[in-house]
Parts: structure tokens; C-alpha cells; sequence
């Protein structure tokens, strides 16, 4: 093992002397070997920045505008020997402080668990074997196997490189990405000229390479100058930045009245100071909604955790409020609305096309011509096939106890297997033969191209990629006895067709032999001089749920628009079996490059399909929708998809075979890079906005109506119907439970029929305005009702007071059932039933408000009497009197409402 002084010395030694230094080799380490280092060395994570103490986490609670009235009123009620209320509005600041508190912890531990799952990954050579480990579990030795848009998991010396890239501004500042090489470079040059290593945290911008790990964690680079940097920002959001706002120029609006009132009941009413001050105070915890901001903070994190459990994980939290009015979403075709299960069904020859059998990724099947099965001694062609397929090809295949699996593209992985059935030689065809060169794919040329030499030392060059790429490299093509002809591209053309109307992802295969001394390989020894040998059809079925999810997309407003690089008529098989709209209809690439963007933005609204488009055709598809006025998701995987990422209203990152630039620019990482959980997640985020609404639909209209309540009792010169002290227990109790209960609610029926939501909507819309004018006057009316009623039946005040306090009560009750469901109707079993958070808040409150009401020892603190089973039966009733009321006017809203459109396209 390498020593720390060492480390800055690996570019400047050669890769051989490298890789002896590290005590490895070009195949990689053993498990057992790599096992070892990982338990000396630790785990590849740089340290958790310092968080502060429990204790300083807990003060911070109190660093709050309201926090400030609320211990100077307690200081002030002190200070008039009012001990009970100093003692019920430190109870107050103290449990708003705690409930902050571990709800804040509970916030962290969800971002801790996402921050676990979006851990990278990376392919490293173990045993030999090309494998895919958390990138933690990397150790100095392991060889890493890196290609355009991957983040380097650690510092690397390299020891391959094709085209080989990387963009190192996060270290060195340098905004140009660097070329990267093998050369030894001086031990003293500066860390950005460095151009054999490869940092930790940096991206490959361009080509393919190979590099040894030197170190990792701490003592990297970027360990050295550096804490963790941050891949999930905190729990906030623009909606709970806007919400915290309101809330203090509330505060701000409420202590003027509440000066105001002061002044007025000193000098005009010459009420006692001692009294009229602590009304004061009660109307400043009534009016002010101090819970509100962690209450939406709770009901994000309750989203986010959902949406995890989905598979769909947040990366920046305004996606949350976003994906509630998503009304596209472009979605990428193969592994999101497809299994990314790839088989090879089709061979096509000049005169022949074979038919081949198996089972997913297991090299197993036999390969069929006219129902018979067709031998490669008695079909040449298919050893041609075998060797194209199995040779052009960076994946690796493994059996597992649940199958077969690919490590590496699942193409490439079909075609391993089509090699394995063709030769018999299982999972690793060819192993004689020994690559000496390669050119990589990429999305500009389309093509891969690899030059091997056998075990007899003869060279030769294999290409596969796109048919029109590989046919125009071709001067002919392979007959079935083995000999060659002038190429007939029309022929090709028509097969091509043939098999992407069945739905078949098709690539063309084609080779030439070279001098047995060529080592190296570039364009100019392919370009129009290879044999065409055929067409290889492959087939990825759609994913069943992912049917399903469409549909609901569709009932929902949301146009789904597929963008593939595949064959036109390939997409348009697929699009028809997944249920798209406008499925006879396809523009390709080349079309999209002739319309300017007036016609773009007109042709896109119409069309659901896209083939053989590339990165950047995707950016220019996202400024068309949304120069059309559309809410755009789109997802996205390789390096070139980022600015499309970056320009949607929500990017949306593969998790699996998703580049670590793809997701650095997404605001969503599907886990599963299913299209089901896109689905998913637009309902969850409709589900968190509608949650949302409802908490704040829910505590405005309660803190009006209590601070109603005291003003018109002050400027009326009477008794308060409740006294302070009730109005901070009422708060107390119901802020901290009724409130959070909402942050829990399911998605309501029929969320997912209901048109997006514009984009520009306010939160406090003309309806919430009036629905908090409404309930706050029906408050108002109920609870000086009962007061009125029983001082007219010649109670007394303090009975008087708990009847109107517990009315109060009763009504936020009754107003939380009927918030419940603001889309629907609140008269449904489903609705009485709830659920169990809720229910176990009605239970919490109203045990509550027994004790208080009934037990002698809180009675004497809170001024309460018993309330007689009559009165507490009318108080429930008159509670109903008023959930009919808003729920009347609910159905009235609802049915002389306009008949919802479809917005999109």
C-alpha cells in the first residue's frame, strides 16, 4: 500500500511503476485483496462537515420574531404577578422549540437516507471482471473504468485514454475541459497541468479511459482543500421562503393592531392595564401563525420521503412544488417506458434473416433459419454475426441467483449474449482474442469501431452502431457462402424498415481485415473500407406499469411525448403499444433541423413522438413547449443531456444508467429509471401542494376567527368570551396537532384527473381569501353565541368562557374534516374514516380539552368550570351547524364551477 507522502508523486511515474507501487495489476484486484484494503483504509467518502450541538440546535428554535413577543409578553405578565399565563406562554415557546426540534431531526435523516441513494457507482475491474460498486467501497489498486459524464469517485492515475476529457473546475478553476493522457508528466508541475491524473469529484467530459485508484477520501485532492460538498440542498423551498415571510409581516401587522388596541382600551375604554394587556397578548398567539412555517417544512419532508420510497428522489425541493403542474413530459424510450431488457430476435443477411431464441440476457437459445435450426459450421455468416457482436463490446455478462445480468450498456449486454448462443462458449466468447485499439461510440459519429488480433495473430476491425452511420463506412457486403459484392443500399434500407416496424431496435454489424502489425486504430481505416456483414434486430418490450402510467398521465392533462435516438418506425411500433397520443405520427432529427422555432413550437404541441433525435434537439424541443406556455419534465441520461436537464421546468436524471452530469443537473433522480415513477412523483407533488394548501387553508381562518374574537370583544368594551390564558392553551394544543396531521393526508380522489395547475396560480388565491372571511365569521358568530347563550341562562362568566373556549375547539375540529378534501366532497365515509394520525390527533385534542375542562387542579390554573352534558352536546351540535354551512358552500362552489379543461397540449 501506498504511503500519504507518495501520493503526489503518481504523475510522474510511469503506469507501469504505478501499478507496482499499488501492488496491483491491469485486471484489477482480487475481492478478497480489495476486501483487505477496504477495512484498512476506510470507506472512500470524504468526513461530514461539523453540524452543531443538540443544545445549539435547540436555541436556534427560539431565534424567531415571535419567539421575541411571546418572552417579552411572559416577562411583562411576570412582572404584573400573572403566573399562571407567564407559565402558559413559557409552555408555549418551549414546545414549539421541541416539536421544531425533532422535526428537524427527522428532516436531516431524510436527506441523510436520499444522500445514501444518490451514492455513485462505478465500474471497476474485480477478479478480472468488469463490476459495479458503490463508490465508497472503492481502494487504492482498484482499476476504474470511466466514459463521458461520469464524476471521478477518486484521485486516478490513468492508464488508458480514448479522447479522454475531464472538466476540472471545482479544483483547479479551470473552466476549459483538460485532455488527459498516459505520459509521465515532471513531479513538479502544477496541479492543472497534471494530464495523467484524474481528480476525485471532477466529470470526464469526452472519450472513455482507465485509471488506478492512488487515493481516496480524505486524502484526495479534493479531500485536502475541501469539505463534503453537498448533492441535496436543504429542506426549503421558494413556497416555504414565501410562507416564512408572510408569516413575519404578519406578526409585524398583528403587533401594530395589537398596539393599536392597547392604546384604544387605555385611553378610550380606561379599561385595567394588567387585563387589557394580557388580551393583547392573546390576540398576538391567536393571530399569528407561529407553526406554519415548520408545518410546511414537515409536509415537504413527509413528500420528499415518499417520493424516495417511489423511487423518485429530490434533489432540489421547488421540483416538489413544480411537478404539481407538469403538463408534458418528454421522456426518453428505452429502460424508462421499456424493461432496458435488450434481446437479439433478428439477424439479417444479404439473402437470410435468422430468428433467435432465449431468454433475456442469458446466453442460452438457439438461432433458427426457415424452422430449422441453423448450425455456424453450416452458416458462416453467423460466426460473422458472433464475432462482430462479442468483440465490439464493453459489457460483461454474470450469472446471479435471480438471472442473468449485464454489467455495462444492455445492448451491448444482448449482444454478448447473441455471441454466447451462437459459439456456445456461455458468457465470455472470444476471450483468446486480445483489443488493441478502439474508437468509442459517441452520439456525433454513432459507431464503435475495435481492433483485435486472434490468437494466430491476425488483426482485425469490428464495427456496430447506427445502420445509416455503418453503411456509409461500407464498400460491400457479406453473402451467406462467405464471399463479398458491391453494397445495395436500398436492400438495407428495406430491411431496416421491415424490422423496426416489428418494433426491433436494429444496428448494423460490419468488419475488414487488417495488417497483423496495426496496433493502432483511427476514422481514416474505416471510412469506406469495411464489409457490411448485416442487421441485428433487438427487441425491448414496454414495461407493463409504465402502460398504465401513461394512461394516468393522460387523465390527468399530462401530454407524454417520447424523444429516442431510435428508428422512426421503431418509436412509432413502441409509442402505439404504450398508449401514446398521435402515434401515426413521427418527427425525426433531421426534420426538427429544418423548422425554424416558430414552426417548431407549432409542430410539437402536435406531435408525441420524436426519433432520431439528439442532446441537442432535446434543448430546443423543451424552449418550444415552453415558449407555448407548457410546464416541460424531461428526462434525460448522458453528459449531452444536461442543458435540456438544466432548461425543463423539472430534469429528471436516470438513476441507473444515468450519467453523474445528467444528475448533477436534474432537480429528480429516478432510482429505477422507470417511467411509473415519474407518474409517481407528479402525483406525490400534486399530493405535497394540495397538503400545502390545506395546512395554510386551515390556519388562517382558525387565527382569524380567534383574533376576531378578542378584537370585537375590546372595541365593544365587554368580558373576553375567552381569556388569554385559553387562547395560548388552545394554541398550545391544536397548532402543534391539528396542524401537522394535514402534513400526513393521502392523495385525495381523483388527483390525478384534475387538468395541472398553472404554473403563475398564487397560493392565496380570491377563493382561500374568501374561505378565510367565511369561517373566521362563522367562528366569530358561534363562539360568542354560546357566550351570549350561557350568561343568558345565568351561568358563570368563567363557565361562560370554557363554554366558549371549548366551541372554539370544536370548531377547528370539524373545520380540519372538512379541509381535508378541498377538490371534493367531505360527505363520503372515506372522508369520516381518515386516517390514523388524525383520528390520533382528534383523540389527543379532545382528551385535552376533558382535562382541562373537567379535572380541578387544571381548572384552577386555566379558569375553566364543568360543562353540563347538554351544553357540551349543543356545542358539538352547533359545531355540525357549521360543517354543513362550509360544506354547502363547498358543493355550491363546485357545481357552478366552469367544466375543467385539459390544459396542455
Amino acid at each position: 500500500m501506498t504511503e500519504t507522502r507518495t501520493l503526489d508523486a503518481f504523475h510522474a511515474q510511469s503506469p507501469d511503476d504505478v501499478l507496482d507501487t499499488l501492488s496491483t495489476g491491469r485486471s484489477g484486484l482480487t475481492t478478497d485483496e480489495a476486501t483487505r484494503r477496504h477495512a484498512e483504509s476506510g470507506p472512500n467518502r470524504l468526513p461530514d462537515p461539523p453540524k452543531p450541538s443538540a443544545i445549539l440546535r435547540f436555541l436556534s428554535h427560539f431565534h424567531n420574531v415571535l419567539i421575541y413577543v411571546l418572552i417579552a409578553s411572559a416577562v411583562m405578565t411576570a412582572a404584573l404577578q400573572h403566573w399562571i399565563d407567564t407559565g402558559v406562554i413559557l409552555a408555549v415557546v418551549i414546545v414549539n422549540a421541541m416539536i421544531g426540534y425533532i422535526q428537524e431531526g427527522r428532516a436531516e435523516q431524510a436527506m441523510d437516507a436520499i444522500r445514501d441513494m444518490l451514492a455513485p457507482r462505478s465500474a471497476v475491474l474485480r477478479d478480472g471482471q468488469r463490476v459495479s460498486v458503490d463508490a465508497a467501497e472503492l481502494v487504492p489498486g482498484d482499476i476504474v473504468l470511466l466514459e463521458a459524464g461520469d464524476r471521478v469517485p477518486a484521485d486516478l492515475r490513468v492508464l488508458e485514454a480514448r479522447g479522454l476529457k475531464a472538466e476540472e473546475a471545482v479544483l483547479t478553476g479551470e473552466s476549459v475541459p483538460v485532455d488527459k493522457g498516459t505520459e509521465s508528466t515532471a513531479q513538479d508541475v502544477a496541479l492543472g497541468d497534471r494530464a495523467s491524473m484524474l481528480f476525485s469529484g471532477t466529470l470526464v467530459a469526452a472519450g472513455t479511459g482507465r485509471g488506478v485508484v492512488v487515493a481516496i477520501g480524505i486524502d484526495t485532492q479534493i479531500g485536502r482543500i475541501s469539505g463534503m460538498l453537498s448533492r441535496v440542498q436543504t429542506l426549503t423551498s421558494p413556497l416555504v421562503t414565501q410562507m416564512d415571510r408572510f408569516a413575519r409581516w404578519l406578526t409585524v401587522f398583528i403587533l401594530i393592531v395589537g398596539g393599536a388596541l392597547l392604546a384604544y382600551g387605555s385611553f378610550v375604554g380606561h379599561l385595567p392595564f394588567s387585563d387589557l394587556f394580557m388580551a393583547v397578548v392573546g390576540l398576538s398567539v391567536a393571530a399569528i401563525p407561529e407553526g406554519l412555517p415548520a408545518v410546511l417544512t414537515i409536509t415537504l419532508a413527509v413528500g420528499v420521503q415518499t417520493m424516495a420510497r417511489r423511487n423518485a428522489i429530490v434533489r432540489r425541493l421547488p421540483a416538489i412544488e413544480t411537478l404539481g403542474s407538469v403538463s408534458v413530459i418528454c421522456s426518453d424510450k428505452t429502460g424508462t417506458l421499456t424493461r432496458n431488457e435488450m434481446m437479439a430476435t433478428s439477424l439479417a443477411g444479404t439473402d437470410r434473416v435468422y430468428s433467435v431464441g432465449g431468454n433475456g440476457y442469458a446466453p442460452e437459445g438457439a438461432v433458427r433459419w426457415r424452422e430449422a435450426e441453423a448450425e455456424p459450421d453450416a452458416h458462416g455468416l453467423l460466426m460473422e454475426f458472433a464475432r462482430a457482436a462479442g468483440l465490439c463490446n464493453d459489457a460483461s455478462l454474470r450469472d446471479h441467483e435471480a438471472g442473468w445480468r449485464v454489467e455495462g450498456d444492455p445492448m451491448e449486454g444482448a449482444l454478448m449474449a447473441l455471441a454466447g448462443k451462437i459459439t456456445g462458449d456461455g458468457a465470455e466468447p472470444f476471450r483468446q482474442w486480445t483489443r488493441s485499439d478502439s474508437i468509442p461510440f459517441d452520439a456525433s459519429h454513432r459507431y464503435m469501431a475495435v481492433l483485435h488480433h486472434d490468437h494466430a495473430g491476425d488483426a482485425y476491425i469490428h464495427v456496430k452502431g447506427a445502420p445509416e452511420a455503418v453503411m456509409a463506412l461500407c464498400a460491400d457486403q457479406r453473402t451467406a457462402h462467405g464471399g463479398s459484392e458491391p453494397l445495395n443500399a436500398d436492400h438495407w434500407h428495406r430491411m431496416v424498415e421491415e424490422l423496426a416496424a416489428e418494433g426491433q431496435r436494429v444496428i448494423a454489424v460490419a468488419t475488414r481485415s487488417v495488417s497483423p502489425d496495426k496496433a493502432d486504430l483511427d476514422t481514416a481505416d474505416i471510412d469506406g473500407t469495411l464489409t457490411l456483414i448485416g442487421l441485428i434486430g433487438l427487441i425491448d418490450p414496454p414495461r407493463t406499469e409504465a402502460v398504465a402510467a401513461v394512461e394516468e398521465c393522460h387523465a390527468a392533462g399530462i401530454r407524454v411525448k417520447m424523444i429516442t435516438g431510435d428508428h422512426a418506425a421503431t418509436a412509432r411500433a413502441i409509442a402505439e403499444l404504450i398508449g401514446l397520443k398521435n402515434h401515426e405520427r413521427v418527427l425525426i432529427g433531421s426534420d426538427l433541423e429544418m423548422m425554424d422555432d416558430t414552426a417548431l413550437a407549432d409542430a410539437v404541441v402536435e406531435t408525441d413522438i420524436f426519433a432520431r433525435t439528439s442532446p441537442a434537439h432535446k434543448l430546443r424541443l423543451v424552449k418550444a413547449l415552453q415558449a407555448r406556455g407548457l410546464t416541460v419534465a424531461m428526462t434525460g441520461d448522458g453528459v449531452n443531456d444536461a442543458p435540456a436537464l438544466k432548461r425543463a421546468d423539472a430534469g429528471i436524471a436516470m438513476g441507473l444508467k444515468g450519467s453523474e452530469a445528467a444528475k448533477e443537473a436534474a432537480e429528480l433522480v429516478l432510482a429505477d429509471d422507470n417511467f411509473a415513477s415519474i407518474a409517481a412523483a407528479v402525483r406525490e407533488g400534486r399530493t405535497v401542494y394540495d397538503n400545502i394548501k390545506k395546512v395554510i387553508s386551515w390556519t388562517l381562518p382558525t387565527n382569524a376567527g380567534e383574533a376576531l374574537t378578542i378584537i370585537v370583544a375590546l372595541f365593544a368594551g365587554m368580558a373576553l368570551p375567552i381569556t388569554a390564558v385559553q387562547i395560548l392553551w388552545i394554541n398550545l394544543i391544536t397548532a402543534v396537532t391539528l396542524g401537522i396531521a394535514l402534513a400526513f393526508e393521502p392523495s385525495e380522489r381523483g388527483t390525478m384527473r384534475r387538468p395541472p395547475r398553472p404554473r403563475d396560480e398564487p397560493l392565496l388565491t380570491g377563493a382561500l381569501v374568501w374561505h378565510i372571511v367565511l369561517v373566521s365569521t362563522l367562528f366569530l358568530t358561534a363562539v360568542f353565541g354560546i357566550y351570549f347563550y350561557a350568561i343568558d341562562r345565568g351561568y358563570d362568566q368563567a363557565l361562560a368562557q370554557t363554554m366558549a373556549m371549548n366551541m372554539l375547539v370544536v370548531l377547528e375540529l370539524f373545520h380540519l374534516f372538512f379541509i381535508r378534501n378541498i377538490h371534493g366532497t367531505s360527505l363520503t365515509w372515506g372522508a369520516v374514516r381518515g386516517t390514523r394520525i388524525v383520528w390520533a390527533c382528534v383523540l389527543i385534542v379532545t382528551s385535552a380539552q376533558v382535562a382541562i375542562t373537567y379535572l380541578p387542579p387544571l381548572q384552577s390554573i386555566f379558569g375553566t368550570q364543568p360543562v353540563a352534558l347538554f351544553d357540551g352536546l349543543l356545542i358539538v351540535a352547533i359545531g355540525a351547524v357549521f360543517f354543513a354551512l362550509i360544506e354547502t358552500e363547498k358543493q355550491m362552489r363546485l357545481a357552478f364551477r366552469p367544466p375543467q379543461t385539459e390544459r396542455g397540449p
